[in-house]
């Protein structure tokens, strides 16, 4: 059975939960709940959507192309594509968040992957997805919704994509994929 992205997932080393509040072609909305000490595990950017942030409680500090903002409650955050962030709690308390990707394209697939990864606890120590096998889902899936890290040049990171589609498939990843997000 495929991931349902309408039930919240957890990234047990961020301390991080998604749930879908709803997906079309024009967004993918997410709540994004973080506990104390929780954080983004890396600088990234969104080659083609903007990432919008909705606090509705908490506060969250964001590294938005190298400077730093403190959001309060009630306040938004565009992070407009191909801008380099990294979000965390920046409270003792809880921090909710509605996010918003722009356009949506194919996020629900992409989150499919990455909450699966989350579920099955395939994370590295710093509390990444599985990076290898996201390389080989996004390629699979030919994902247009793009999540790459400032650390890699985004050439890099598409060839990435390329090699370690043909190293998924001979290691057999086809079966996740096909778990997370029920395609045959």
């Amino acid at each position: 059975m495929s991931v349902n992205l309408y039930e919240a997932f957890h990234n047990k080393i961020t301390s991080e939960s998604f749930r879908c509040i709803s997906y079309t072609d024009e967004a993918y909305i997410v709540e994004w709940i973080v506990q104390p000490d929780g954080f983004v595990p890396f600088v990234h950017t969104h080659p083609v959507q903007d990432e919008i942030f909705h606090v509705r409680e908490g506060e969250m500090r964001v590294w938005l192309n190298g400077k730093e903002q403190i959001v309060p409650a009630g306040q938004t955050v565009t992070v407009p594509r191909g801008a380099k962030h990294r979000a965390s709690n920046n409270s003792n308390g809880v921090l909710v968040c509605t996010l918003e990707y722009r356009p949506g394209l194919d996020s629900y697939k992409t989150f499919q992957c990455f909450g699966g990864l989350c579920i099955d606890g395939d994370l590295t120590p710093g509390g990444i997805p599985h990076p290898l096998k996201m390389l080989y889902f996004l390629s699979r899936m030919k994902a247009q919704a793009l999540v790459i890290p400032s650390y890699t040049p985004a050439p890099l990171f598409l060839l990435g994509m390329k090699i370690f589609y043909v190293i998924g498939t001979l290691l057999g990843w086809e079966k996740l994929y096909k778990k997370y997000t029920g395609d045959e």
